[in-house]
């Protein structure tokens, strides 16, 4: 008799005692429908602030297919979840947020398309219950990003989907200290199966997605994805430096030709001047990022320290 396959489910928690009972039940039922599959849970908590990682302890005491992690700090948004991603050894690891904005009820349609032979499964988001301004800003820029990176860009793909082991080794190899995972699957350039869903209005909790959260995750992917903004920064200084030397032209003809009627006047000054900073501050801004980025695949920092574990092996 064959042994069965292993389908590992991590998910990164932070202050989500509340979702994590419904995350393990809705996990659970939707492998039910898989029998020829074990499976096992995986969640590491971020150093929450509340009871989370001790919901999860009380759940593992009686489920050993529920496994904990928990950090001796709060790592960030990225590198927590990508440390148990990579930490997973099953025969495919599902990718998912526990905030059950991820509907955990999709994995049974992954573990079908994995089953027909695909090695990437993921989960698009069709629609949103969202309102206000950042279902518009999210899709300028899928557009924006679609436009400039080097390789295909996934909208709407948040990391949400099942990845074969093939394709978890091939992310080992990389060891991406500070990865943008989307464009890492993109980058691989595997045949995937999609899954449409709309994503549902968060129930328990609040969520931790913030302005800043959000323009870590666009400024990762601009660096990680195309030179862009770089050659951008060239052509910009060399039109900005060639227009003003018109301008400086122009000025001194007209100087020379209309010495007393002729006032030059501070506001030109101002405006260029003004103008001139912001798009230095922000090529040097961008500029920055491409060096941080730099400085974080030389430092080489673990991604997360683990303070404690349940029902894992070292």
């Amino acid at each position: 008799m064959m042994a069965k396959k292993k389908i590992s489910i991590v998910a990164g928690c932070y202050n989500e005692e509340e979702n994590i009972p419904h995350l393990y039940k809705r996990i659970t039922e939707a492998m039910t429908q898989h029998p020829q599959h074990d499976f096992e849970i995986i969640l590491i908590d971020n150093a929450s602030q509340d009871k989370t990682f001790s919901v999860i302890k009380e759940i593992a005491s009686r489920d050993p297919r529920m496994k904990g992690i928990r950090n001796t700090r709060n790592f960030g948004h990225i590198r927590s979840p990508y440390y148990a991603f990579l930490s997973a050894q099953g025969d495919a690891v599902i990718a998912m947020a526990s905030d059950l904005e991820d509907p955990p009820e999709l994995i049974s349609d992954f573990v079908r398309k994995w089953d027909e032979g695909f090695k990437v499964v993921i989960g698009v988001r069709k629609t949103s219950d969202e309102v206000g301004l950042f279902p518009i800003l999210r899709k300028a820029y899928y557009y924006i990003i679609s436009r400039i990176s080097s390789v295909e860009q996934i909208s709407n793909f948040t990391g949400f989907g099942l990845y074969d082991k093939e394709v978890m080794d091939q992310l080992r190899n990389i060891d991406d200290p500070y990865p943008y995972f989307r464009g890492l699957i993109s980058e691989l350039g595997y045949a995937r199966a999609e899954v449409k869903f709309n994503k549902p209005v968060r129930q328990y909790g609040i969520s931790k997605g913030n302005i800043f959260v959000y323009a870590d995750t666009a400024l990762l992917a601009v660096v990680n994805n195309t030179l862009v903004p770089l050659r951008l920064a060239t052509i910009s200084g060399a039109l900005i430096s060639s227009f003003s030397m018109l301008v400086a032209f122009f000025y001194l003809f007209k100087k020379i030709m209309y010495w007393d009627s002729f006032d030059l006047g501070v506001a030109p000054i101002v405006v260029g001047g003004f103008a001139l900073f912001g798009i230095i501050f922000l090529f040097l801004g961008l500029i920055g990022e491409y060096i941080g980025l730099l400085v974080r695949h030389t430092i080489r920092r673990p991604l997360v320290v683990v303070d404690e574990t349940v029902n894992l092996d070292e």
